[in-house]
């Protein structure tokens, strides 16, 4: 059993990208479809599917094809952990890679980018890094 399964689903995705893989598939949470939604709306993965019912749901999500610019899903970082709350301010929302990636929030009105917090006034938790 993991304590922190947010990590690992950050792992999986990070290790079936640098492995060239099309897909990986993972046990699905609200939290991770909310997660790998963003993902989809970034631009970093191509397809997202959640398949089965009760605790053996299966979450998989589809990688775009590489380019000659390199893979669209380079690095993933997770920065709040259950042993170390991270939380930021609408004012302190962090920029990732000088804005070349996103910061995931989890804000009252659900998880969004970095930006759109800000834009939207709200702070919250900082899930994640992704660029």
């Amino acid at each position: 059993m993991t304590s922190d399964t947010i990590a690992d689903m950050l792992t999986r995705l990070r290790n079936a990208s640098a492995a060239h893989h099309s897909s990986v598939s993972l046990p699905a949470s609200k939290m991770k479809v909310e997660i790998a939604h963003v993902l989809k709306a970034e631009g970093f993965i191509d397809h997202v599917e959640v398949s089965g019912d009760g605790p053996h749901t299966l979450l998989t999500c589809t990688f775009k094809p590489r380019t000659r610019e390199g893979r669209p899903l380079s690095g993933l970082r997770r920065i709040s952990r259950p042993g170390l709350r991270v939380y930021a301010r609408k004012t302190e929302i962090p920029r990732v890679l000088g804005g070349l990636g996103i910061a995931i929030i989890s804000t009252s009105r659900g998880l969004m980018t970095g930006q759109a917090a800000q834009r939207s006034g709200l702070g919250g938790e900082v899930v994640a890094f992704v660029w």
